[in-house]
C-alpha cells in the first residue's frame, strides 16, 4: 500500500501541533497523517535533524526532463525518421546511448507520435 505524499511543510506543521502538546489522535483528526506517520516524522527530527524525505535511489533516466524540449525539437525536425535512427541522432547530439523502447515511453510519457514510414 503506497503512503500518501504529506508536503515538508504539513510535516513541520504537525510536529509543531505535537510539541504544543496535541494529541496524535487530535493531530491525526486535524491534518489527517496517521499516528505512525507522526511516530515516524518525530523520529526523522531526532536523527536526521529534518522531516524532509531522502531522495529517491535509483538509476536517472537516459532523457532527463530538462531535455524534453531537445527531444521534442528533434521529433518536430525529422518525424519521419525511425526510432532507430533518433537513437543515433541523441546519441551524436546529446552523448548519451539510448535505446529504442526507453525512447519510444519516453516519446509516449510526452504525448508524442512519429509518424511511420510506408
Amino acid at each position: 500500500m503506497k503512503r500518501p505524499e504529506y508536503s515538508e511543510e504539513l510535516r513541520k506543521q504537525v510536529l509543531q501541533a505535537a510539541d504544543a502538546g496535541r494529541s496524535a489522535a487530535e493531530i491525526a483528526r486535524s491534518f489527517g497523517p496517521s499516528r505512525r506517520s507522526l511516530t515516524r516524522w518525530r523520529q526523522w527530527r531526532r536523527d536526521r535533524g529534518t522531516v524532509a524525505t531522502k531522495p529517491r535511489s535509483g538509476r536517472p533516466p537516459k532523457i532527463a526532463p530538462g531535455q524534453y524540449a531537445a527531444l521534442r525539437s528533434q521529433i518536430a525536425a525529422d518525424p519521419d525518421a525511425t526510432l532507430h535512427e533518433h537513437c543515433t541522432r541523441w546519441e551524436q547530439t546529446h552523448g548519451t546511448s539510448i535505446s529504442p523502447p526507453v525512447l519510444s515511453r519516453v516519446l509516449r510519457r510526452l504525448g508524442l507520435s512519429r509518424h511511420h514510414r510506408p
